[in-house]
């Protein structure tokens, strides 16, 4: 038997049935009363240090968000947020995508424009039954987390790093002051990638197969902060913004409510 496919439930299907297999897959039932955790998980893409240092930029738009909207957040690791509220999953899920930023960086002596990219993923929590993980598959290492700021060191390992060996899917979770919180969290987070390799692998066979996670997925281009025009444009429903500075420090909410409308 092939371990690295994820044996799913016969009630999650390629979408046939719209909205109802959708609520199956993940909780969004009643969205708009429902409390929902999201993961979201940002990588540096194309332009070397800047892109890391735009990607650490987003990680802090979407916290900021997050603290606005009185959502719970988490940070897992230098690159993942999770993120707990009343439809917390729903208002982000559209922000999955490459997200593209023009600026002149810091670095920068002889004041040209740079373009860099970071890779946004948003994902919902998964039930325990929608993704069957075999115990045997996973590699469990416990280790001395650093508390806020990075100065001391704690005396006990509570910080947790899982591996998926048929994968090689490698998640962290040091947030939490006991080790079992932390498996837990670790474990939540590995059914949320599994299910997104499963939903690209099913986007790469079906071809007119849309995934319930949203259109937009991590390879495709949906947003360009563009700082010397002071503009920030979406592409996919050709709308730009004024007051770039004020959406990347939180303020997304006239962006996020516009895109659960038109991608509805």
């Amino acid at each position: 038997m092939d371990n690295s496919k994820i044996n799913y439930q016969q009630n999650y299907q390629p979408e046939n049935n719209s909205s109802t297999s959708h609520q199956k897959a993940y909780n969004t039932e009643g969205s708009a009363k429902t409390l929902q955790k999201a993961y979201i998980e940002i990588r540096g893409a194309t332009g070397g240090d800047e892109a890391k240092l735009w990607g650490g930029d987003l990680l802090r738009m979407y916290m900021r968000y997050a603290i606005k909207r009185g959502w719970k957040v988490s940070q897992l690791s230098d690159s993942i947020l999770q993120i707990v509220g009343v439809g917390a999953f729903d208002a982000l899920k559209n922000e999955s995508g490459v997200h593209r930023v023009q600026r002149i960086p810091v670095t920068e002596k002889r004041g040209r424009i740079h373009t860099s990219t970071a890779t946004v993923a948003v994902l919902p929590e998964i039930k325990e039954s929608e993704v069957n993980i075999n115990p045997q598959d996973l590699d469990w290492q416990f280790y001395r987390a650093s508390t806020q700021g990075g100065q001391n060191v704690q005396k006990v390992s509570t910080a947790v790093r899982l591996t998926h060996r048929p994968t090689g899917i490698v998640v962290t979770a040091q947030e939490e002051r006991f080790q079992e919180r932390n498996r837990e969290i670790a474990l939540d987070l590995l059914r949320a990638k599994l299910w997104e390799r499963e939903e690209e692998r099913k986007m790469a066979e079906i071809a007119d197969y849309r995934s319930p996670i949203g259109r937009g997925m991590r390879a495709e281009k949906i947003r360009t902060y563009n700082f010397p025009q002071d503009r920030v444009t979406d592409h996919r429903i050709g709308k730009s913004f004024g007051n770039l500075e004020e959406i990347v420090d939180g303020n997304l909410d006239k962006v996020v409510d516009l895109l659960q409308e038109k991608l509805k």
